[in-house]
């Protein structure tokens, strides 16, 4: 069975690993999700990633989550554009997470950036996910 939303399985993925205190989880490897992990990695939110290649030649990603005295650094990570609605914004109007305190991960013609790192560089796009 193919699967519909391959980027709100990866954030499943680690939301359920960070409620079971898991150090690391893996998930099916794409290009897509590598660039979502950078933005987190480059963010602090995770302590890094890595390609593990299988035998059967399909790659998994190794997820390192980080914690910060015992309690997750991520508190919340959750999906906005799904593949049934996508949520496009301008630069003007990208959102705002916790008052600046979290980040909006969005896919611009320069590629996958924080919403900072968008208004940095004056690109709106798809708003793809929000983390506190």
């Amino acid at each position: 069975m193919t699967m519909s939303d391959p980027l709100g399985d990866m954030l499943t993925r680690i939301r359920n690993g960070l409620k079971a205190r898991k150090d690391s989880v893996i998930a099916p490897a794409s290009n897509a999700r590598r660039r979502v992990l950078e933005v987190l990695k480059r963010e602090g939110f995770i302590r890094g990633y890595e390609t593990d290649e299988q035998e059967d030649g399909k790659a998994e990603l190794r997820i390192f989550l980080k914690y910060y005295e015992g309690d997750p650094v991520i508190r919340s990570i959750s999906r906005v554009s799904k593949p049934g609605r996508r949520v496009y914004s301008s630069v003007h109007d990208l959102p705002r997470v916790q008052n600046g305190l979290g980040i909006s991960i969005v896919s611009t013609p320069m590629g996958v950036l924080s919403d900072a790192e968008a208004r940095a560089q004056n690109v709106g796009g798809e708003v793809i996910c929000t983390v506190f």
